[in-house]
């Protein structure tokens, strides 16, 4: 029998030994992919007799009564909690900085979050390690076909003892809630937490319950497996501020795993040695909340969002074609909210463009949404991101 030809290619090296107490360094904000220029198509302007924010050149002006920026000691306070709950982080998790870098985004813009991957991924143990770090509750809902609103929200139960109905409050009344696979549950039950979400309460027996905060969603889905499951309505797509596609860990990473497993530093009963508080957060929400956003790049964001909404003549028909609905302005907001945190996250008081484009596929890629040729050419929502940013002139 012939022997192949091909030698299989060796794996990378095994990473230094875990030692216990050990943590990684904090987590670095990768650069902006390059991305292709869009067609030269900006002279099919519509007609329609409409300005063109893009090529008009409009421009946001100053906002009025803004808070005052973060001065230096809360810049150095914001770096410190950060710096804290990065290393406890690290502690448990093993790579996935990207995950990392999403969670830390969304926890400081105050949104929720969608994850999509494979199972196995550490979606579950990110969420939990996020949680023990801040000393918050932590409710994790397991979604299925038959999960009611009221498994969620929480129900009125009759007291036989004082003759009277009591409430009793559901797990969505955490700090931190992770839906595990979202989209197995109905459209009733997933309807039960748009008011969560966006209002932050719920109704129960026409009495409203505050949730506590601070308060981050955390949602899974699978998107290998579809029987069964109910596809996400686009309102409910909208209220998450972030969309992470969570990858495959690198041979060198998952090595570290099984090292870490063996040396027990990933079992389930150990917890944080550093942890920061509630009110802790809630500083770093509020700093994140008074970082410089400069008038040219809220206009910057505005003109992006613009060209989801009327991409054929700025990328051209083909792949302006591909996009059924462009964002909503939530998707002008979460670039807002989300660009603050991420100058934050790299130690900035201010936001610059770069900021922007590393959260373009965060931001957008769950509300640009594509038509059904686009799903049978093979063509990605991120690919029609790219080229809409390669369409407007970076500040």
């Amino acid at each position: 029998m012939s022997q192949p030809n091909d030698a299989t290619p060796p794996l990378p090296p095994a990473p230094p030994a875990y030692r216990p107490g050990s943590v990684a360094p904090a987590p670095t904000i990768p650069p902006a992919a390059p991305i292709p220029p869009a067609p030269s198509v900006r002279a099919e302007r519509p007609s329609s007799g409409e300005s063109d924010p893009v090529a008009d050149g409009a421009r946001a002006s100053a906002p009025s009564g803004a808070k005052p920026g973060p001065t230096e000691a809360e810049m150095a306070r914001a770096q410190r909690i950060l710096g804290t709950v990065s290393q406890a982080y690290s502690a448990r998790m093993v790579g996935q900085e990207r995950l990392r870098t999403s969670l830390l985004l969304a926890l400081m813009a105050g949104g929720h979050i969608l994850l999509e991957s494979v199972p196995g991924l550490a979606k579950t143990t990110a969420a939990s390690t996020l949680a023990d770090t801040v000393k918050a509750d932590f409710k994790r809902i397991q979604c299925t076909p038959d999960l009611l609103p009221s498994d969620i929200t929480g129900t009125q139960i009759y007291d036989a003892a004082n003759g009277s109905f009591r409430t009793v409050l559901g797990p969505v009344h955490a700090n931190f809630v992770l839906l595990d696979e979202i989209n197995r549950s109905s459209a009733k039950t997933q309807s039960a937490m748009l008011e969560a979400m966006q209002e932050r309460q719920t109704t129960i027996g026409g009495e409203v319950h505050k949730v506590p905060r601070p308060f981050l969603v955390i949602a899974t889905q699978n998107p290998i497996e579809q029987e069964g499951t109910y596809e996400l309505p686009e309102a409910q797509m909208d209220r998450f501020l972030l969309k992470e596609i969570v990858e495959y860990p690198s041979p060198a990473d998952e090595l570290e795993v099984l090292a870490r497993i063996d040396s027990g530093a990933l079992d389930p009963d150990r917890h944080a040695s550093t942890t920061v508080s509630l009110a802790d957060v809630e500083e770093l929400q509020d700093i994140a909340s008074r970082v410089y956003v400069d008038p040219a790049v809220r206009t910057y964001i505005v003109q992006l969002v613009y060209v989801t909404r009327n991409p054929v003549p700025y990328i051209g028909e083909t792949l302006g074609g591909y996009i059924k609905y462009g964002a909503s302005p939530r998707g002008s907001i979460a670039f807002l909210q989300a660009a603050r945190a991420l100058a934050l996250l790299s130690g900035r008081s201010y936001v610059i463009p770069e900021d922007v484009r590393n959260l373009r596929h965060l931001v957008l890629r769950h509300r640009v949404l594509l038509t059904f040729e686009a799903e049978a050419e093979d063509v990605r929502s991120e690919d029609v991101i790219d080229a809409v940013f390669g369409a407007v002139p970076t500040p």
